[in-house]
């Protein structure tokens, strides 16, 4: 079974027995006070089904971000594939319920996620949409190497288009050089 796992986390895909503490997650409205609104059960059980079927179908898609001790559920995060001003791209996302916000989670299973997803698509650029008022979003994106590339309408919203190239040979890792533009 695939699975990512950092000091403090493991990142699995979606499992049935998860949609209780998703739902928890999806369906505070701190959680996501930058969605339209706080997902209900059959909302979560149909984000957690596409995520399902995406890693089934191609191995991509969010996963649940567990603790390491204990196997809690906190959030979910990984790559899904977004058109995004006509251009094909892979988006990075994560989810953290509040109770587990600030302690550095999401940016940890993100990270592994990046190099994941660099490693196993061949993909040379990822990016994330952010709107510009999620500023915690925003930081978790800069911990992990992305810098703000463009705007782009997305969800019809402008969203903050951050991005980050695949370090390769002789490249570091997010630097603002790498990101390629438009």
């Amino acid at each position: 079974m695939a699975r990512l796992e950092t000091d403090r986390l493991v990142v699995r895909p979606f499992e049935p027995g998860d949609l209780e503490r998703m739902a928890e997650v999806l369906g505070d409205p701190a959680s996501m006070r930058f969605y339209p609104h706080p997902f209900s059960l059959e909302e979560t059980r149909a984000w957690i089904g596409r995520n399902r079927v995406r890693f089934e179908q191609t191995g991509l898609g969010l996963w649940a971000i567990t603790l390491r001790e204990g196997g809690e559920v906190v959030g979910d995060c990984g790559a899904v594939p977004q058109l995004i001003d006509g251009i094909d791209e892979l988006e990075l996302g994560w989810h953290l319920h509040p109770a587990h916000q600030g302690r550095g989670y999401a940016t940890e299973a993100t990270a592994a996620w990046r190099d994941h997803a660099f490693a196993a698509t061949g993909r040379t650029r990822l990016i994330s949409l952010i709107l510009e008022a999620n500023v915690p979003s925003r930081r978790v994106a800069e911990r992990i190497g992305m810098t703000a590339w463009k705007t782009a309408v997305f969800a019809g919203r402008p969203h903050l288009v951050y991005a980050i190239r695949s370090p390769g040979p002789g490249r570091s890792r997010g630097a603002t050089q790498d990101v390629e533009r438009p």
